[in-house]
């Protein structure tokens, strides 16, 4: 089965109100020409999941959320994304902020189909308590008769992960050093799409590259050709390869924050076309794909 789409034919699936699931965190891996489409879309009231970085501040800056769930919204060198702080200190979106580990939980007791997993993660602060009333404690059924924070699940309508490398049947590869979540993401969605550097028609595993196929293909609806695509976010590969985050273009978005009709001028700037119109005004795919890595 050929499962190869289009960033529009993706976004085409996408319905207002849906809660979707964007993989990456922070400043890497996101999946940000299939999150540009949306930008151009007449999608609204979305909320979105996810560890955040640009991908929640654009999708907030163009009214596009009605609410965030998240373990945080940073990009790295810039600790907060400016946008999503506008949102979020103007009221203009609901916010459910959750420790990066019970965000953790609440998608992988989705992905188990589970109402809920138990953790001690909260316990001892105010979150429960007056924070976040609406999480609630459960008391262990064995004879530690420990309390625990019941996490409740986070479902998914669909998630949407960037990879290095896919084929036209669903299978995956990630190679990044640092493959934290996506995995979840894709098994707590009821969809995935999910968009890769490199796509081949069909990607045999072997016992060196079978680790780096974190989810099955039946979990993947659809897979996009986006090279450069996860810009300006990094890419990073354990083979050498990959991409670095773009410094440089992360300040000047950031700076925009600051001005009057700040994400208005971005977006004429940067998101007026497709794809290919981008990556042109970003400087090109080499230079994309030639970003040097952060090295910390």
């Amino acid at each position: 089965m050929n499962k190869e789409m289009t960033v529009a034919e993706v976004v085409a699936q996408l319905r207002d109100g849906m809660t979707i699931g964007i993989g990456g965190w922070g400043p890497r891996r996101k999946p940000m020409a299939i999150v540009r489409e949306i930008l151009r879309s007449d999608l609204k009231d979305l909320t979105v999941v996810g560890y955040g970085g640009t991908d929640m501040g654009m999708l907030c800056a163009a009214g596009k959320v009605k609410k965030l769930i998240y373990g945080f919204v940073s990009l790295d060198f810039i600790p907060l994304e400016p946008f999503f702080r506008k949102a979020r200190e103007a009221r203009q979106i609901e916010a459910m902020e959750l420790d990066e580990g019970q965000l953790h939980w609440g998608l992988r007791a989705a992905a188990m189909r589970l109402p809920f997993l138990p953790t001690r993660i909260g316990l001892a602060t105010d979150q429960p308590s007056k924070i976040m009333p609406q999480l609630r404690t459960v008391t262990s059924p064995y004879e530690d008769g420990e309390v625990l924070l019941a996490m409740p699940a986070i479902p998914l309508d669909v998630a949407l992960l960037h990879v290095h490398k896919a084929d036209r049947l669903g299978n995956t590869r990630l190679y990044a050093p640092d493959p934290f979540f996506d995995e979840q993401f894709a098994r707590a969605a009821q969809r995935c799409y999910v968009s890769c550097e490199e796509l081949v028609d069909r990607l045999d595993s072997d016992e060196t590259d079978a680790k780096c196929n974190p989810f099955e293909r039946n979990l993947v609806s659809g897979v996009v050709a986006a090279r450069g695509g996860a810009h300006p976010t990094s890419n990073v590969s354990t083979h050498g390869d990959g991409y670095g985050w773009d410094a440089a273009h992360l300040k000047r978005y950031c700076a925009a924050a600051d001005e009057d009709g700040g994400w208005a001028k971005y977006a004429d700037e940067f998101l007026g076309g497709d794809e290919a119109a981008y990556q042109r005004a970003v400087g090109g795919r080499d230079a994309i794909v030639n970003l040097p890595r952060q090295v910390f």
